[in-house]
């Protein structure tokens, strides 16, 4: 899954960043509301953590112009303001959620996971393709009863293949999601990722639709 956090308290942003990366999301970072703007418009991202207080264009302004452009990715706003009116205000203005500052991480990493999930129409933190059992919400991969160790990266290309199961997904569009600016364009990223999942969890599960993408689904083997 990939994230932006757009901030401009440097040492959050580093904190938010670092957390994130360590929890397996694919990180892009903004410290102003047009660069944030900017940014929001040019890449496809599954949530976006949006401060509301920043330099050049307020949160709840960058709020509404993605939404009149149409983007309709789930944004987590972050507010120094603890009041029921002022959250309410966010989520009138198209926030799918708010998170009153100060915070714990591990709340944030969580409503972040919970923001993906409902991107992909899934409540659940569970997902079983075949003998395969995906704890999202743990990063857990178990494979008839016994765990399967799996690398940050391993773990984003399951996740986002498992949200998109039985689809076919284009390889522009794995990159997209769960790669961050860092990435070179038309590198071999997504097929070394590939290579190495399908080793861990078994040829069988993630097919090849030659020219279309790929598409995770039960090893009918």
């Amino acid at each position: 899954m990939r994230v932006l956090v757009v901030e401009d308290s440097e040492s959050l942003r580093r904190s938010l960043r670092r957390a994130l990366k360590h929890a397996g999301y694919a990180v892009d970072v903004a410290d102003d509301g047009e660069e944030g703007l900017a940014t929001a418009d040019l890449n496809d991202y599954d949530v976006i953590v949006l401060d509301i207080m920043l330099p050049r264009l307020d949160g709840l302004s960058v709020l509404r112009q993605l939404r009149a452009a149409g983007k309709e990715t789930h944004v987590l706003l972050l507010t120094a303001r603890d009041t029921v009116a002022d959250r309410v205000h966010g989520l009138r203005q198209g926030a799918d959620d708010c998170l009153v500052k100060p915070f714990v991480l591990e709340e944030l990493l969580a409503r972040v996971a919970a923001l993906c999930r409902r991107a992909y129409h899934t409540k659940t933190g569970a997902l079983r393709i075949g003998p395969l059992e995906i704890d999202l919400a743990a990063r857990r991969l178990r494979r008839q009863g016994a765990d399967v160790e799996l690398t940050a990266r391993d773990w984003r290309l399951l996740e986002y293949l498992a949200l998109r199961r039985g689809q076919v997904v284009p390889r522009t569009e794995i990159e997209a999601h769960i790669y961050d600016e860092l990435v070179e364009p038309m590198s071999n990223v997504v097929d070394a990722a590939v290579y190495s999942l399908r080793r861990k969890i078994g040829e069988g599960f993630i097919r090849t639709r030659r020219g279309l993408g790929y598409v995770l689904e039960a090893d009918e083997s």
